[in-house]
């Protein structure tokens, strides 16, 4: 029997159903997990999406037909019964679920199982097949409790500012930088973000995302507040003359990759918070074990690791090779990864070679 989805030259294709998921080059019919852009291609003839993803995959990939579902709702194509539920990565992020000759099949596409106020939770799907990304597979990534970094951020924001200092947190400017956004403590002081991250601050309000007052940061603004503004911005900005121009201003990122003290050092970040938009080790092994599903693809970052584990516990697991990048940063992450996972980590649940499992980390976008 053959596999209901394939990969092709322009990405994960579904030949009963005559449509991509996630295409990474333009296609006449798309399935999209999620807006950001190793996910969402433009220029494909027709887009379906999940409901409240619209405005920011318009905003992504501009005026181009986009059909959405709704939760309980689904679409045959060709005969494939196509429906979605949330992913929990993003806003308007979805697994896509597949039915086609009695077998069922789930792309998680990106996913975390923390909660998050810009998004609807990750909801588990029941299914034969399953298709997830592996961006944190191995045990040394585990997520402290959101709010604790919630917390960290606005002490870190308090103390700059009774410093007369302009405090600079970089993040991913779809998803990260609203959530981010959200938990903010406007009584410390005003809150600025850079133009890429305004663009879809506004996708985000007009989906009905409560954020706080945010005001784009211009040139005349750059000496925000007089040292007690927040200015929230991609790491695209970070290290060249748009920083700069704050004057005394102190910098941080918010990213997965700030548990490996070397990315930390490495960028010249005064601060470190570990937040992540992906299901860290344990989410995703709770993730693939809620699906019920006995074959498991695994795709970008640690995947041959994960695989191996999953192997190792019962499950058919593999790699599916895909362009897909998740949440990454310099290729030399993997030497700190396997230079920080300790050798009782390594033993107690990933069963291989940390260094193989290491070395699957890719370079990819920070997002």
């Amino acid at each position: 029997m053959h596999d209901l989805l394939t990969v092709s030259d322009s990405g994960l294709y579904c030949p009963a159903g005559d449509f991509h998921i996630d295409p990474w080059r333009p296609v006449p019919r798309a399935v999209i997990t999620h807006a950001h852009s190793d996910h969402a291609r433009s220029g494909c003839g027709r887009y379906l999406c999940w409901t409240t993803g619209k405005l920011v995959l318009r905003e992504r990939i501009g005026n181009r037909p986009i059909d959405v579902l709704r939760r309980g709702e689904s679409v045959s194509m060709n005969g494939v019964k196509v429906s979605m539920a949330p992913a929990g990565h993003i806003l308007g992020s979805a697994q896509v679920r597949l039915e086609h000759g009695g077998i069922t099949w789930v792309v998680t596409g990106d996913y975390k199982l923390q909660a998050d106020p810009t998004c609807e939770p990750f909801e588990p799907l029941r299914c034969d097949v399953l298709v997830t990304e592996s961006t944190f597979g191995l045990p040394i990534y585990r997520w402290g409790d959101p709010a604790a970094v919630a917390e960290s951020i606005n002490e870190w924001w308090r103390e700059n500012r009774d410093q007369g200092r302009t405090s600079v947190l970089f993040a991913y400017s779809l998803g990260k930088a609203q959530r981010l956004a959200s938990v903010l403590d406007p009584a410390i002081g005003p809150i600025y973000a850079h133009g890429a991250v305004m663009r879809l601050v506004k996708a985000y309000r007009d989906s009905g995302i409560r954020l706080p007052s945010i005001d784009q940061c211009t040139r005349e603004t750059r000496k925000a507040g007089d040292g007690r503004a927040m200015v929230i911005a991609p790491p695209s900005a970070a290290g060249g003359r748009w920083l700069r121009t704050f004057g005394d201003a102190r910098a941080a990122m918010a990213s997965g990759w700030m548990a490996i003290r070397g990315v930390r050092r490495r960028r010249g970040f005064d601060r470190g918070f570990v937040l992540s938009d992906h299901a860290d080790f344990p989410g995703l092994l709770t993730a693939i074990q809620a699906s019920g599903a006995r074959r498991v693809l695994v795709t970008h970052g640690s995947a041959a690791a994960l695989a191996r584990l999953l192997c190792e516990r019962g499950l058919e697991a593999s790699v599916l090779q895909t362009r897909f990048t998740g949440e990454t940063v310099e290729a030399e992450t993997s030497e700190d990864v396997e230079a920080e996972t300790s050798d009782e980590e390594r033993g107690e649940e990933s069963g291989g070679d940390p260094g193989d499992a290491a070395g699957d980390a890719e370079p990819v976008e920070v997002a």
